[in-house]
């Protein structure tokens, strides 16, 4: 069932760069200049005509001392509050709360592909097999974290700053552009010249690491350095276009609007309220209704109520927020479903737990092994949650959900179950994901189970007019281990009776991994075309090779046994290993 070979990675001629060293450089060291002596050369593309002229290329020369990282033309001296709370950022790093662990070590946690780069200008790619198909019109972006610089302290993957790698493709030609989402906290700290802002995840382990870094916050706060009201946020995770509008998102800040140029440049326009009716943040994964052209999403935090759900109307218009007050606790709410008739939330055995934090020394973000999972549903056009109902389900961890719909009295929700729920936020190689159905029967309260498959799989996606209604296909990262996707694997659920449901499977080879990989339709040629069938598409993903230092841009046949590939496009610089992405066709684009 694993096709390990491919068309580009069996082709030795196309394999040309020398391999990324392996070796992890001192924490002392910049990132950036460590990054410069290994990719300056097969980082600056080819010459041509349609390519930018040296000139306009990122800067290949390593950065001073004072700066890990540049990327801004403009340096100020850092004031004398400034020099004065990064003494003592150096002192809590290297003294009250160093990077003792491997799961907050930057030096670990930033190695080999996940190893942040400087922003590209839009640069001209070479197709080096197939060709790009006419319904690929548009462009394939993907967010992730690039943290802008090296950090002096614990560092979790989650905590980089955003940037969007969007490749621009237009009548088989292909452009790659990476910027980073000129978030408050991005344009402050690059101004500035050093990190401000701690970082969320990994920066409050235990009650004296938090006070100590509470207190620098506070008085840089004080001295306005920063002002928190902007937002502290990432926007790092993903992205979603509703109401003719392209937004990065971060759970822990509003979204920021982003367009994209006619020459494949990336914009951040603003931080966007929806006309002052969308505060403090929102889910990085709103759901997209594509028969009405609603969006669903909510936010979460540690302070009650824990939950608001809320939804925009087709032209992207918020409404009013629901409390959900039956959430009697804070939880870790990364993601949720829809259907026709129901949001669907699932309040698992991650939560925010600042007591932990105090006795034991760790995150205030961990796993309860004591609590009982369960899944909440609420009418999606509700307007308070009266009507919210729950149903417990014990040992379901729903991190991500791939898809929803109703049937008969009952809904069933198709997700990955994490096991080993302790370890999905510090130690992700450790972590399994069993995709499983769940049923709920609305009338009896049973609560039915199928796995659909043994492998690791998380990352899943479908046809994009199939969410909240039932599906048939699934496209999921194999993890091997999280959070590197060795290969995408093909689920036929409406298949549950067979002991595995994938029904085809695409392996990218010794050393190469991707990422999260995104289903796009094919569109029909004229209308007298009969209606394409659920996998008459093609699934995309960027790929990177280990052993050579390349990334490359594949697009597979979705219908194909092997998920064959009919297209690779070589990228001019390698791509980072990120989070989730998003196809904007040239229709959508021209919108912005």
């Amino acid at each position: 069932m694993d096709s390990i070979s491919s068309p580009f990675l069996s082709r030795g001629n196309l394999i040309l760069s020398p391999p990324i060293s392996t070796s992890r450089p001192p924490i002392s060291t910049p990132i950036y200049s460590v990054l410069t002596e290994q990719t300056a050369k097969k980082n600056t593309p080819p010459p041509d005509a349609d390519s930018p002229s040296p000139s306009s290329l990122p800067r290949r020369s390593p950065p001073s001392p004072a700066m890990a990282r540049v990327s801004s033309t403009r340096r100020v001296e850092p004031s004398l509050p400034a020099r004065l709370f990064n003494a003592f950022d150096d002192l809590i790093n290297n003294f009250i709360n160093p990077p003792i662990s491997p799961s907050v070590d930057p030096r670990y946690i930033l190695a080999d592909n996940f190893a942040p780069v400087d922003e590209l200008p839009p640069t001209e790619c070479e197709v080096i097999y197939g060709s790009l198909p006419s319904s690929l019109n548009g462009a394939y972006i993907r967010n992730g974290p690039n943290p802008q610089y090296l950090p002096r302290g614990p560092y979790h993957l989650f905590d980089g700053d955003g940037m969007l790698h969007s490749l621009r493709i237009s009548n088989g030609r292909a452009v790659l552009c990476s910027r980073y989402v000129k978030t408050y906290k991005y344009t402050l700290e690059r101004d500035a010249g050093h990190p401000v802002l701690p970082n969320v995840f990994s920066g409050f382990n235990g009650l004296t690491a938090s006070a100590a870094r509470g207190a620098v916050s506070f008085g840089r706060i004080l001295t306005g350095q920063y002002n928190p009201a902007n937002g502290i946020g990432l926007a790092n995770t993903s992205l979603a276009f509703f109401g003719d509008r392209l937004y990065a998102l971060g759970e822990s800040d509003l979204p920021y609007l982003i367009r994209l140029a006619p020459n494949g440049d990336i914009e951040t326009l603003s931080r966007h309220d929806f006309d002052g009716k969308l505060t403090y943040s929102m889910t990085a994964h709103p759901k997209i209704d594509s028969d009405t052209g609603e969006a669903f999403a909510f936010r979460y935090g540690p302070l009650p109520p824990f939950l608001t759900y809320f939804r925009f109307d087709k032209n992207g218009a918020k409404q009013s927020d629901v409390p959900i007050l039956s959430m009697n606790r804070p939880s870790f709410l990364h993601d949720f479903a829809i259907t026709k008739k129901y949001a669907v939330f699932a309040d698992i055995q991650i939560g925010i737990n600042p007591t932990q934090m105090i006795i034991e020394g760790g995150s205030p973000v961990g796993s309860d092994p004591s609590k009982i999972s369960r899944v909440g549903l609420i009418p999606r056009y509700a307007n308070d949650e009266s009507k919210m109902k729950w149903f417990d389900v014990p040992g379901l961890n729903l991190v991500h959900a791939i898809n929803a719909w109703d049937e008969d009295d009952a809904v069933v929700i198709v997700a990955p179950n994490i096991l080993s729920v302790e370890h999905a936020l510090e130690r992700m190689n450790l972590v399994h994901g069993l995709v499983e159905k769940v049923r709920i029967d609305l009338k009896t309260g049973i609560v039915t189970r199928t796995p659909l498959s043994t492998r690791n799989l998380d990352f899943g996606v479908i046809h994009p007019s199939y969410v909240g209604k039932k599906n048939r296909f699934v496209y999921a990262g194999i993890g091997d281990p999280m959070p590197k996707i060795s290969g995408v694997a093909k689920l036929d659920i409406s298949q549950e009776e067979r002991r595995d449901c994938i029904v085809a499977c695409r392996i990218f080879g010794p050393g190469c991994y991707g990422g999260e990989p995104f289903f796009v339709p094919r569109e029909r040629e004229s209308s007298d075309e009969t209606a394409a069938e659920e996998d008459d598409g093609y699934v995309v993903s960027y790929v990177h090779d280990e052993n050579s230092g390349e990334s490359r841009f594949i697009v597979m046949d979705a219908k194909s046994p092997e998920l064959e590939i009919i297209a690779a496009v070589k990228l001019p610089r390698r791509v980072p290993y990120g989070f989730h992405g998003l196809f904007v066709k040239e229709s959508d684009l021209n919108k912005l």
